[in-house]
């Protein structure tokens, strides 16, 4: 189905995508604009490896140094998107200095479908960047391009498909200059889309240009028409100079809010901004709870705003000073950030998921619902012993932390690592965002030991596990479902395809 707008004062009418009768199970980071995670469907059980692909033809590989026995891949790596008909849509790069593309995929077999390539040029990093992609509501995909610009592609599940390219400055300004656009302006965070197809993203601008452009945060609507507010206005603060590296922004259920991270390269605010203007509606300094000094925003962090069923805004920072082993600490405030509540005792490099009350045995606690995280204890940070857990977590209730004299959010449930590290302690959970297998009362979590687990939430044990591949030290990436219950794990540059 297609809706047609029309401009009053021309005769003018565009056809822009309208809501998909089959929306995607999986349009991006953490599912979709809250970044719950939720997953689709019952998942399959972790009994074998349906399919595999490399996602990363020449992974940025560090050599092991006094704080890692072994090499270690310092990268994080783009969500695949999935579709109502199951096809899966995997951000690849192909060159170790990038050279993207999407490979669509079936989801059932991984034979291919189609390929689209991008142009896309990632900023200046220390850990590698993501990919920029999302698809919307109206199943429409889209993925950053060189020069700040974005290119779509509709029927995904198609071997062709209506596609163009937009820039949220004007893509003749582009195409003027675009050599300079090209080297000077590049989409930094993940792309998130709100539920009528309008897309949001952070970019970074390196030098002076025509179009004036400052680093910040850009709106695109369905038709092309594009917005941009630069870091520094939206936070008032001469200070501020761009939006955190990875933030992908996320959208209130309503609509209405796009929440974002501005730094000044060190420390920084959480944004609440209009989604239709970009002005500023909230604003709040991010604020180390144990120093009482500014939290750091790192650029190597690939931690984004989680939005609960309630409204409140969970995200996560690094310590001021380096004396929470590195855990950082997750934030939790209100929706219109006037109001800070009980933070969680990690944060640094992690999206949390939404765990409903009902996949929790009862009797668990008293919130609506819950939060998982990963729970990291580097043994190579401050007092840190390598016993890293994930952990489900409770907003409303308290305890006191084990590391700080902070008071954090209450465990519910914990799991250890199972897996001794060559470096001492446990192997790390390999996750940044995990889907919760709500109707399986489980979170599926992979791990640097090279296995994807099905953490049970009703014994609170690890009752399934895969081999995907031999132990590795990496950044953090995703687990998923696709629509027919198939699990999705990246580990060691790899998507694996997992279920019965």
């Amino acid at each position: 189905m297609k809706a047609v707008v029309c401009s009053l004062a021309v005769t003018l009418c565009l056809a822009t995508p309208g809501l998909a009768e089959n929306q995607p199970v999986w349009r991006g980071l953490a599912a979709n604009a809250q970044h719950t995670a939720k997953a689709p469907t019952t998942g399959q059980s972790l009994t074998k490896i349906h399919w595999s692909m490399v996602i990363d033809h020449s992974p940025p590989i560090a050599p092991h140094s006094s704080l890692r026995a072994v090499d270690e891949i310092l990268i994080h790596y783009a969500s695949p998107m999935i579709t109502a008909k199951n096809t899966v849509l995997v951000p690849v790069k192909t060159t170790a200095e990038g050279n993207f593309e999407i490979d669509a995929v079936k989801g059932a077999t991984g034979k291919s479908v189609w390929t689209m390539k991008t142009d896309y040029l990632m900023p200046p990093h220390d850990w590698g960047v993501p990919l920029p992609v999302h698809m919307t509501a109206q199943n429409r995909m889209y993925v950053a391009g060189a020069g700040g610009t974005v290119y779509f592609r509709d029927t995904p599940d198609s071997k062709s498909g209506q596609s163009g390219q937009y820039a949220f400055y004007g893509l003749s300004k582009y195409k003027k200059d675009k050599n300079l656009y090209n080297n000077d302006v590049m989409i930094d965070t993940p792309i998130t889309a709100d539920s009528q197809g309008n897309i949001y993203f952070g970019f970074v601008v390196l030098a002076s240009n025509p179009a004036k452009l400052a680093s910040g945060i850009a709106r695109i609507d369905t038709t092309g028409k594009g917005i941009w507010v630069s870091a520094q206005n939206a936070a008032k603060n001469p200070e501020i100079s761009q939006v955190a590296m990875n933030c992908a922004p996320a959208i209130s259920a309503d609509g209405t809010t796009v929440y974002i991270t501005v730094s000044n390269g060190s420390t920084g605010f959480l944004l609440g901004l209009d989604a239709t203007t970009l002005q500023t509606k909230y604003e709040v300094q991010l604020i180390d709870p144990d120093t009482k000094t500014p939290a750091a925003i790192s650029d190597d962090s690939s931690a984004a705003p989680t939005i609960g069923p309630d409204g409140e805004v969970y995200y996560g920072v690094v310590e001021a000073e380096g004396e929470h082993n590195c855990r950082g600490w997750l934030l939790n405030f209100t929706g219109d950030l006037t109001t800070e509540k009980t933070p969680g005792s990690f944060g640094w490099d992690d999206t949390v998921s939404i765990v409903p009350k009902s996949a929790l045995p009862k009797g668990s606690g008293k919130s609506s619902y819950y939060l998982m995280s990963k729970y990291n204890n580097y043994i190579n940070c401050g007092g840190g012993n390598g016993e890293n857990q994930v952990a489900v977590l409770d907003p409303n209730a308290t305890q006191k932390d084990q590391y700080s004299d902070v008071t954090v959010m209450k465990e519910v449930e914990t799991v250890l690592g199972p897996t001794k590290s060559p470096d001492g302690g446990v192997y790390e959970w390999c996750v940044n965002t995990a889907v919760v297998d709500s109707k399986n009362k489980s979170i599926i979590v992979n791990s640097e030991d090279g296995n994807a687990y099905r953490w049970d939430l009703t014994s609170n044990s690890l009752a399934q596990k895969v081999p995907l591949n031999q132990p590795t030290f990496e950044a953090y990436t995703p687990t998923l479902m696709g629509a027919d219950g198939t699990l999705f794990a990246v580990n060691n540059a790899m998507l694996y395809a997992i279920g019965n």
